[in-house]
C-alpha cells in the first residue's frame, strides 16, 4: 500500500492503530457543541442597541410569568423577540446549511478544498436569486406569480443546481474526480454566473440597486418571519437528507469501485447530494446573500478534531456552522455600531487566511 493510500481520504486518515477510533471523543464534540451553540444563541439575542442582558433574556424566555420589574420592558421585548429571533433563527439554518453542504461536497468530491462559495455554486445561486429581483416583474412574472413567496429560494436553487451538476460533469471522469479540474472549472462557472449577474445589475432600477448591494456581500439584517417562511423548508429540507448520506459519503472515500462493492448507490448518492447541497445553498443565498468560507473553514476544523466519519461530521458541521455564523453576525452588528457591518466581509476575514493556511499545509510548507 503506497503512503497516500494509507493516509486515507483527505490525507487525514492516520493507521488506525496509532490513531484511535475517535467516535468517543466525536461524540463528545458534539455535545459541547450543542452547549455553544445554546449560549451563542442567547448572546446574540441580548447583544446590540438594546440594554437587555443576557440574564434578562434567559429569564424571560424561562419564566414568562415573573414580575412586570423583572420582565423585559415592551421595547426590549420587541426588539428581542420580533427583531433578533427571526435574525438569530434565520442565523442558525444558513450556518448550518453553508458548513453542512461544505462537509458534503467534500465528501462528494473526497477533497477538503471543496465549497461552495469557492466552486461556483453560491455564484449560481446568486444568478438565480438576482435575477428573480430584476426581472420578476417583467420576464419571470409568471414565475414570480405562480410560486409567491417561493420563487426567490427556488430560482437560487435551480441556479445552484446548474452550476453544481456541470461542476461534477467536467471535473469527474471515470468514477475519478480531478481536484485542480474542479477548482478551475469553479473558478470558470462562477466567473460567468457573475458576469451575467453583473448585466443584471446594470439593469436594475435604484431601488433594485439599494436592495442587491447591501444583499451581495451577505447580511442577516433583513431577517423576518416571512423569508424564514419562504426559504426555511427548503434549508431544513437539504440538512434533513443530509444524515442518511453519511454512510455513503464514508464508502465514497474508499473510491467509487469499493462504495459499489460495499452495495452503495453511487449514482444515487451523488445525485441526492448534488441535490441537497444545491437545495441548502441556494436558498441561504437567497436570503442572506453572499456568505462565504463557512463552508470550508468549519468542515476542516472538525475534521481535523473528530475524523472524518461523516456520521458524526455532518451534525458536528451543523452545530458549529450555526455558531461561528451568529458570532460573525454578532460582530458585524457591533464593530461599527451603530452602523453594520455586512457579514460577508468578517467570514471572508477570517477564511480567507484559513484557506490559504490550508493550501500551504497540503503542500507541507506549514506543520500546524
Amino acid at each position: 500500500m503506497t503512503d497516500h493510500a494509507a493516509a486515507g481520504p483527505f490525507g487525514l486518515m492516520k493507521n488506525r492503530a496509532t490513531d484511535g477510533d475517535r467516535s468517543g471523543r466525536a461524540r463528545l464534540v458534539i455535545a459541547a457543541l450543542c452547549v455553544v451553540l445554546a449560549l451563542t444563541v442567547l448572546f446574540s439575542l441580548a447583544s446590540g442597541a438594546s440594554d437587555a442582558s443576557a440574564f434578562a433574556v434567559a429569564r424571560d424566555w424561562l419564566f414568562p410569568s415573573s414580575s412586570p420589574a423583572d420582565a423585559l420592558s415592551a421595547r426590549d421585548r420587541i426588539i428581542v423577540y420580533d427583531i433578533r429571533l427571526p435574525r438569530v433563527a434565520l442565523g442558525v439554518l444558513i450556518g448550518a446549511a453553508l458548513a453542512v453542504s461544505g462537509a458534503v461536497m467534500q465528501g462528494l468530491f473526497r477533497n477538503p478544498l471543496a465549497d461552495p462559495g469557492i466552486v461556483g455554486v453560491s455564484n449560481g445561486a446568486s444568478l438565480g436569486a438576482v435575477s428573480v429581483i430584476v426581472l420578476g416583474g417583467t420576464v419571470l412574472a409568471p414565475l414570480t406569480g405562480l410560486l409567491g413567496i417561493y420563487a426567490l429560494p427556488t430560482a437560487a436553487f435551480l441556479g445552484g443546481l446548474a452550476v453544481t451538476l456541470v461542476l461534477y460533469r467536467v471535473s469527474t471522469r471515470r468514477g475519478q474526480t480531478s481536484v485542480a479540474t474542479m477548482l478551475l472549472a469553479g473558478i470558470a462557472l462562477g466567473a460567468m454566473a457573475l458576469a451575467l449577474t453583473g448585466m443584471l445589475i446594470f439593469m436594475a432600477d435604484d431601488r433594485q440597486l439599494r436592495d442587491l448591494t447591501f444583499w451581495q456581500l451577505g447580511s442577516l439584517a433583513g431577517a423576518t418571519w416571512g423569508k424564514i417562511a419562504a426559504a426555511g423548508p427548503i434549508i431544513a429540507l437539504g440538512l434533513a437528507v443530509s444524515p442518511f448520506l453519511a454512510r455513503g459519503l464514508n464508502a465514497l472515500s474508499l473510491g467509487e469501485a469499493t462504495a459499489n462493492h460495499l452495495g452503495i448507490p453511487v449514482q444515487r448518492l451523488k445525485y441526492v447530494a448534488i441535490v441537497a447541497v444545491a437545495a441548502a445553498t441556494g436558498a441561504s443565498v437567497a436570503v442572506s446573500g453572499g456568505i462565504g468560507f463557512i463552508g470550508i473553514v468549519v468542515p476542516h476544523l472538525l475534521r481535523l478534531l473528530i475524523g472524518p466519519d461523516n456520521r458524526y461530521l455532518l451534525p458536528a458541521s451543523a452545530l458549529l456552522g450555526a455558531s461561528l455564523l451568529l458570532l460573525a453576525d454578532a460582530v458585524s452588528r457591533t464593530i461599527v455600531a451603530p452602523a453594520e457591518l455586512p457579514i460577508g466581509i468578517i467570514t471572508a476575514a477570517v477564511g480567507g487566511p484559513f484557506f490559504l493556511w490550508i493550501l500551504l499545509r497540503k503542500r507541507g510548507i506549514v506543520d500546524l
